[in-house]
């Protein structure tokens, strides 16, 4: 006997201990039935099936109430429990085709042994930094990452049938970045002096966190997400032979890794700003699917990337804010790009906390009300 994923709840509840036993009474998930999986996949749809990066977040209502019941952010994203209920929470308001993940990139740092926090007003912090490359003192705890896997599989019992789950990661040098620093920063340049001075230690530390990356998105598949994401937010700030070593061997790695390990599951590969390097980044890593973010002009990228390679993106999520029609213009220029080839509505970045609500409801239908 078997079940759809829409209908385990009572496995999830019933607490079978093997992992591999809750798997096998599962179906195969159909890509026809979620229209965002089928693009993904190859399939050109008409209207394109849309979600927005960070869609769970800080601009819902419902999200700041169980912020402020629940306390800071890594609380929230290690209580499975109020993690799914986030993940959730736009797929119920809007109906989108895509849930992803409510979690951060920097739980693989935090599984590899740096301490992670959140401070009020601020960005993430990771303790120790690493400047000098040299990672092999952390302790690794990878039972960090359970409540993730957790989470998944208490969306993947919850979604409608018709919903893409989407698992993440960031990408190995975007991770680095913060791994080196013990923080973001507006050039990355701490990490980008190690890699020129010792890239030998640097390597060491880009193929750690690519070993624990591969390990992460494949327990995430195992619990149920049926697309995962490479999110490389940093990758524009390379030069080209850097882009190369940093941003597309790694990132070619772990595509090809997922595809030994999950052959039917999509990645894609986001890497913001890459610019004019973005053709040779979708080639090289060979990912399913290629983000674009904002500043790429959409017809440059469909005549410069592969035929028939799906892509997704990238309305300006200052266009969002604008709303009226600053959206209606953007939603046909990036539509009319893409007439031809698979493609996913998303925003060129994260979804921003002053983002109407309004807004995104008028998207969502001058998405759905037309075909291009």
């Amino acid at each position: 006997m078997s079940i759809k994923p829409r209908d385990a709840r009572h496995i999830y509840d019933s607490h079978l201990e093997s992992k591999e036993e809750i798997l096998s009474l599962l179906d195969p998930v159909d890509a026809s039935d979620r229209p965002l999986l089928a693009v993904l996949k190859g399939e050109r749809r008409d209207p394109p099936p849309v979600w927005l990066m960070r869609q769970a977040g800080r601009y819902l209502p419902e999200y700041r109430a169980l912020r402020a019941e629940k306390g800071g952010f890594l609380a929230l994203a290690t209580d499975s429990e109020a993690a799914a209920e986030i993940t959730l929470q736009p797929i119920r308001r809007f109906g989108m085709d895509g849930a992803i993940l409510f979690s951060d990139i920097l739980m693989v740092p935090w599984a590899i042994g740096q301490d992670l926090s959140f401070g009020p007003g601020e960005g993430p912090r990771l303790e120790p930094a690493l400047l000098d490359g040299a990672f092999s003192a952390l302790e690794a705890r990878p039972e960090r990452l359970d409540p993730v896997y957790d989470t998944v599989r208490r969306v993947a019992a919850a979604l409608p049938p018709q919903v893409t789950l989407l698992g993440f990661a960031g990408s190995p040098w975007t991770v680095a970045t913060y791994m080196v620093a013990g923080k973001g920063s507006k050039d990355q340049g701490e990490t980008r002096r190690l890699a020129y001075k010792d890239p030998k230690a640097f390597g060491a530390l880009i193929d750690r966190i690519v070993a624990v990356t591969a390990d992460y998105l494949s327990k995430q598949i195992e619990a149920g997400a049926m697309a995962v994401q490479l999110f490389d937010s940093w990758a524009g700030t390379l030069a080209p032979d850097q882009f190369d070593d940093w941003v597309i061997a790694p990132t070619a790695k772990l595509a090809a890794e997922m595809k030994r390990r999950h052959p039917n599951t999509p990645v894609i590969g986001f890497p913001k700003g890459a610019g004019a390097k973005l053709a040779r980044y979708a080639e090289a890593t060979a990912v399913d699917c290629v983000g674009l973010d904002e500043t790429v002009d959409p017809a440059w990228a469909d005549a410069v990337l592969p035929k028939g390679l799906p892509v997704q993106g990238n309305l300006d999520p200052l266009a969002l804010i604008a709303g009226g029609d600053a959206i209606t213009r953007a939603v046909v220029r990036i539509r009319s790009a893409f007439t031809s080839r698979p493609h996913v509505f998303n925003l060129g970045h994260g979804i921003l906390p002053d983002a109407p609500i309004a807004h995104v409801e008028a998207l969502l239908a001058e998405l759905r009300g037309a075909k291009a």
